[in-house]
């Protein structure tokens, strides 16, 4: 879709470092609020409110990752009881407010609160702003506030390095464009629409790369215990979850397969792996965390994951990587290589499909490990030496196929996001005049993209 390029005149802002229209004003958001307690304010300290009284359910709580995209998310939910909320009442947020995340990625970014619930409790990194609806269109105060000019400069107050945060007298200083109540609106249902427009194609992509992990999963999943023969006599493996395997392949334990060097492993901690930098690389549980100077291992291997929260944390992305060479790798790393007819690479891709749940063990409150004794344990399904490297060939094409596919919807979402990114900022400074934007009835709503 064409838009128009804008209003007849403009004036330069010193603050957002671009034109505006020349009726236009900016308002800090402290302005905006309703003239009431507790309508501008931040969460309550850590020590006010703990992660040991989260609970399963209650009074919903708003965290920092439900905070995205201008949508209040209702996703990773935790709760606290009715008392608690009772005793951080000035920290409730309820349908209609505003929260705005106190720390990036991105700082400043902010959400109407949802409606799914009555009544909300905010964490410490979290404002709640209840904004006066006779000054300020509601949706256009978040699309505002998410737009890059203000962004900009809510980064420019923030402090911190390794993670930014802006503090609630910053936010409340922090200013919008501000054009007339009716303009407001029109621009909120212009990027209502159109924004609708992009996310529904960026969900498209997203699908998509979720349908070929799926697919690279079960090619791997049937190629690693049944083969690529069709047609091979099959036999049952002795192995509930592992069902059939082609008749002449073997099936044993991890133990027979492999040889577990975990006795290499060298513990590097934080501090160490900064100072030491250099030329060899250093692997942890889930592949390369740094350089450094020195190694202690040298050979072809691959690494499986000890921690078993990454496990349940990532099912859909490998937990091991094929390494060879000069490394080092620390005590979270199993460090495994093929002997017998059991290739390396072989024990890499396998492990690239099992699930390893079942075998994690539970250590302490939510914790878990796959330890050397369980994963000696597991069994493999072993095919002769000759036709483990036809499958692990065959595998690959099929592998290489699904990361071009996927690399270009990758690039798509990002091409997608840099231009709902630019409408927002383009609409909110009035580089696009809207005042006479009218949402079609019907319309293919990828037509105009």
């Amino acid at each position: 879709m064409k838009y128009q390029t804008g209003y007849d005149s403009f004036q330069y802002s010193d603050y957002f470092k671009t034109d505006l229209p020349e009726h236009w004003l900016e308002k800090r958001l402290g302005f905006l609020a309703k003239e009431e307690r507790a309508a501008f304010v931040d969460g309550p300290f850590g020590s006010d409110l703990k992660s040991s009284e989260y609970k399963d359910s209650g009074v919903p709580l708003i965290q920092l990752n439900n905070i995205r995209d201008s949508k209040h998310l209702m996703q990773n939910m935790k709760f606290v009881t009715e008392d608690k909320k009772k005793e951080l009442i000035r920290h409730l947020a309820i349908p209609g407010d505003v929260v705005i995340a106190k720390m990036a990625d991105p700082v400043a970014r902010s959400a109407i609160v949802a409606n799914d619930f009555s009544e909300y409790v905010i964490v410490a990194d979290c404002v709640k702003m209840t904004p006066d609806l006779n000054s300020v269109d509601l949706m256009y105060l978040v699309w505002s506030i998410n737009c890059d000019h203000v962004r900009i400069n809510a980064e420019l107050v923030s402090t911190g390095t390794t993670r930014i945060r802006i503090n609630l007298g910053e936010l409340k200083k922090l200013k919008i464009p501000y054009p007339p109540f009716e303009e407001q609106q029109k621009i909120a249902n212009f990027l209502d629409h159109e924004t609708a427009k992009i996310d529904t194609l960026i969900e498209k992509q997203q699908q998509l790369i979720k349908l070929l992990k799926e697919k690279r999963q079960a090619v791997i999943s049937h190629a690693v215990t049944k083969g690529l023969n069709p047609n091979a006599p099959m036999r049952e493996s002795g192995v509930e979850w592992l069902g059939e395997v082609p008749e002449h392949w073997e099936v044993k334990r991890v133990r027979h397969a492999f040889q577990i060097d975990n006795n290499l492993r060298t513990p590097i901690d934080r501090q160490s792996r900064m100072e030491m930098v250099g030329d060899y690389r250093y692997y942890g549980p889930t592949g390369i965390l740094n350089l450094i100077d020195r190694y202690n291992v040298d050979g072809e291997y691959f690494l499986l994951g000890e921690d078993g929260d990454h496990f349940l944390k990532f099912k859909e992305k490998a937990m091991t990587i094929h390494v060879g060479g000069q490394f080092n790798v620390n005590n979270h790393a199993h460090l495994i290589k093929g002997k017998g007819t059991c290739s390396t690479k072989w024990g890499c891709l396998y492990f690239e499909h099992k699930d390893l749940f079942p075998w994690l063990i539970k250590q302490g409150v939510g914790r878990y490990k796959l330890q050397k004794t369980v994963l000696s344990d597991i069994p493999i399904a072993v095919p002769p030496a000759s036709e483990q490297e036809c499958i692990l060939n065959g595998v690959s094409k099929k592998k290489l196929v699904f990361a071009r596919i996927e690399s270009r919807a990758q690039s798509l979402i990002l091409t997608l996001q840099e231009r709902r990114t630019a409408l927002i900022s383009a609409a909110v400074t009035g580089k696009i005049d809207v005042r006479n934007w009218q949402a079609p009835h019907k319309e293919n709503k990828e037509a105009t993209l």
